[in-house]
C-alpha cells in the first residue's frame, strides 16, 4: 500500500492478512492528520474481504466528535506487525512526510 501511495486493488484478504501475522491496520485521518491502527481480529467482516474494502467504513473519533457526526475521511496507510507505539512509529506515507 506504501508503494502506490494509496489502497493497493486487489489487496489481500482479510483472513490472508491475519494468517501471514499482519495483526493491525494503519489508517490515517486527512482531517487531522493522526495515524492509528486498528486491530483486524475483531473486525466484523468476513474473512474473505479484501482489506481496500474496509476504507469505507473507517471513521476518525476525533474528527466525528468536533462534527458531531460520523466522519469518513481516512486512508489506508499499511498492514502492520504491532501497533503504533514510540518505538515504531507510524509508517510514511510519501516520502519526507512524518
Amino acid at each position: 500500500m506504501l508503494g502506490f501511495q494509496g489502497p493497493a486493488q486487489p489487496s489481500p484478504a482479510l483472513g490472508d492478512a491475519l494468517n501471514a501475522g499482519y495483526l493491525y491496520l494503519e489508517v490515517k485521518c486527512l482531517g487531522c492528520d493522526t495515524h492509528q491502527t486498528v486491530a483486524l481480529n475483531i473486525v466484523r467482516r468476513p474473512k474473505t474481504t479484501p482489506i481496500h474494502e474496509l476504507e469505507r467504513y473507517m471513521r476518525c473519533k476525533d474528527c466525528s466528535e468536533v462534527r458531531r457526526y460520523p466522519y469518513k475521511r481516512s486512508h489506508l496507510v499499511a498492514l502492520r506487525l504491532t501497533k503504533i507505539s514510540a518505538i515504531d512509529p507510524p509508517s510514511t506515507w510519501w516520502p519526507g512526510e512524518r
